[in-house]
């Protein structure tokens, strides 16, 4: 075997090409940032280290929160309508959230952990109860109130961390607040909560207004920073929270702050695009992912991978030392190689659609999700 088509971490054996990044010939480490502080990625263990838990062992209290919420929601869904699968889903949600190990070291997120380095788990577990304390109001169960307050508890305890990050991949605080509140005015604004409607109210509005500052000095009204990562995440989770606001007080004084955020992102930008791929007249043509390269097109017309969000434009300093080369198999996405959007880098500031640029173009879930929650509650 040649040494060019050998992989540079395990040599003698085959170059795995895109599931292995690498820049001048090494693995690439790639950087990842949480609250404005950078990380390292470390290449790609061979295999996933570490075993399966034993049933009844402790969760990753972000991941309790997380999935319990989800199991939470399916009893809400449910619940008028099949109340013996809603039961069923409670059930599963609240044996997941009794489990939550509410003194964590490292978090669990991805394996290697440094790929999304979490570290907030209170909003998880507060939204969490929030959504069994709705669940638990709608199948009349007894534990609801029980729900509530931890709930509560947790919220409070987010707040006490001091925060200040918003509705992302991240964090889950936002939802938190808004679902928390809706429960808390169902039950009828109960005495001794640790956190009642008011606060969390303001803390879901301060969220907004915070980033609205930030905006009002943009001159294209973004209220996250995009000379970091995750703009497109920040931005639509930004909207998303715009409208759960709105929602749960009727309040629409931030409505255009909420429209200016997800205009950002279809293209009333800096760079003239659009994030999501499909969507307006220039968006994203060479998405930095396996699929769209080798088997869709190349120039926006044809077979697309239609509705994905990319990360969007991260800091210039990722970008130090070029794009790289081409990893073996990849289809060259744009044709020689050319930043059709170099212009307009400035301010800290850079967006590549480039197949090679993982840093701006990587098309990815959280993006995607985000940005189903913004335009589904904005509907």
């Amino acid at each position: 075997m040649g040494r060019e088509h050998q992989d540079p971490l395990h040599p003698g054996r085959p170059r795995i090409g895109y599931l292995q990044r690498k820049r001048g010939g090494r693995p690439r480490r790639l950087a990842a940032a949480r609250g404005g502080r950078r990380r390292q990625r470390p290449p790609l263990p061979e295999e996933p280290p570490g075993v399966p838990a034993a049933p009844g062992a402790k969760i990753s209290p972000n991941q309790a929160g997380r999935i319990a919420a989800d199991f939470a929601l399916g009893a809400q869904l449910s619940a008028a309508t099949d109340a013996v699968k809603a039961k069923r889903y409670l059930d599963t949600a609240a044996q997941i959230y009794a489990l939550a190990d509410t003194s964590p070291g490292t978090l669990v997120t991805t394996v290697p952990h440094a790929y999304y380095p979490e570290d907030s788990w209170q909003d998880d577990l507060a939204f969490g109860g929030a959504e069994l304390a709705l669940a638990g109001q709608a199948l009349a169960d007894s534990r609801t109130s029980g729900w509530l307050g931890q709930a509560a508890s947790w919220a409070k305890a987010y707040d006490a961390t001091g925060t200040t990050d918003t509705l992302n991949m991240y964090n889950t605080s936002a939802l938190a607040q808004a679902e928390l509140a809706r429960a808390i005015k169902a039950a009828g604004s109960p005495a001794g909560l640790a956190i009642g409607y008011d606060a969390l109210v303001a803390d879901l509005k301060a969220q907004v207004t915070g980033a609205k500052t930030r905006a009002d000095k943009d001159p294209f009204h973004m209220g996250a920073v995009y000379n970091d990562f995750d703009a497109d995440s920040h931005a639509l989770g930004l909207a998303a929270t715009t409208r759960l606001y709105r929602n749960l007080t009727g309040d629409t004084s931030l409505n255009r702050f909420g429209v200016q955020q997800s205009d950002w992102i279809l293209g009333a930008n800096a760079w003239g695009t659009s994030m999501m791929v499909g969507e307006g007249t220039t968006f994203p043509h060479c998405t930095a992912g396996q699929l769209p390269n080798l088997a869709g097109s190349l120039d926006g017309r044809g077979p697309i991978q239609l509705g994905a969000i990319v990360n969007g434009p991260n800091g210039s300093g990722q970008f130090t030392g070029g794009l790289g080369d081409y990893l073996d198999g990849m289809r060259a996405c744009p044709p020689g190689g050319t930043d059709a959007f170099s212009a307009f880098t400035g301010h800290g500031s850079t967006y590549v659609d480039d197949v090679r640029s993982w840093q701006s173009s990587e098309p990815a879930l959280d993006m995607t999700a985000s940005a189903l929650l913004a335009f589904a509650l904005s509907s």
